[in-house]
């Protein structure tokens, strides 16, 4: 009989006992990152050694959200710049604008202080992006002068890529882009990569091949768009 009165007297508290429930996710997220060499777009920013990164981002439910990234860099130095830097400064808002098509639209500013390059190496672009599935199709616009190059407002970069869950904490992600410097076709090229990440203790590692099809861009006597390898470790927090 006790049981019985136990099991109705829960019955009749339930209702006014607060129900426990998972906390939302935080829309404020920070990384750190350590790479053997910082590659954008197929280029080494570092002149092929290591580089220290990290950045934080606010994404709200509604879509829209900002963020800042900063890294450890060489090449303004080797361009006869004075900067060892690159921050750069982004807001956006994303959506789904069909049931598994994601567009993702934003702008962003690539800073070097004090970078004392003419024109200066600091770039703002416009950039807009469709995820479906696994695949995403970006394209970014300059508004400004390309990095330094002069005469080069109205450049554009699109890439391709994907990223695939092959089980076990490892993805697995192709790339391809083709960056056009406007007015300077020599400085054009299309660059490629193979990511595999593994997710493990809280870190992701990272193992990349990349590579251009330009030998143009050198630094300190390095060809900075080589074929290589790159091991990267990260933390999301």
């Amino acid at each position: 009989m006790k049981s019985i009165y136990a099991a109705i007297a829960i019955s009749l508290l339930a209702p006014a006992m607060p129900v426990l429930a998972d906390e939302p996710a935080s829309p404020l997220s920070f990384n750190a990152s350590v790479t053997t060499d910082y590659r954008y777009r197929g280029i080494s920013q570092t002149r092929l050694k290591p580089a220290l990164q990290g950045g934080a981002d606010y994404a709200s439910a509604s879509g829209f959200y900002i963020g800042t990234w900063a890294s450890t860099i060489k090449w303004i130095k080797d361009a006869g710049g004075d900067s060892n830097v690159e921050l750069d400064v982004y807001g956006g808002y994303k959506t789904e604008i069909s049931a598994g098509l994601t567009l993702d639209v934003g702008a962003l500013q690539y800073v070097y202080s004090g970078n004392k390059l003419s024109p200066s190496a600091n770039t703002t672009e416009l950039y807009a992006a469709l995820t479906f599935g696994p695949v995403t199709a970006k394209y970014s616009h300059s508004t400004s002068n390309l990095f330094g190059f002069p005469d080069s407002k109205g450049s554009g970069y699109l890439d391709l890529s994907g990223t695939f869950d092959l089980g076990e904490g490892f993805t697995l992600t192709p790339h391809v882009g083709h960056q056009k410097v406007r007015h300077l076709g020599s400085a054009s090229y299309t660059d490629y990569s193979l990511t595999v990440n593994k997710d493990y203790a809280g870190f992701t590692f990272g193992l990349a091949a990349v590579g251009t099809d330009n030998d143009s861009y050198i630094g300190a006597g390095k060809n900075l768009g080589k074929n290589g390898l790159v091991l990267s470790v990260k933390k999301t927090f």
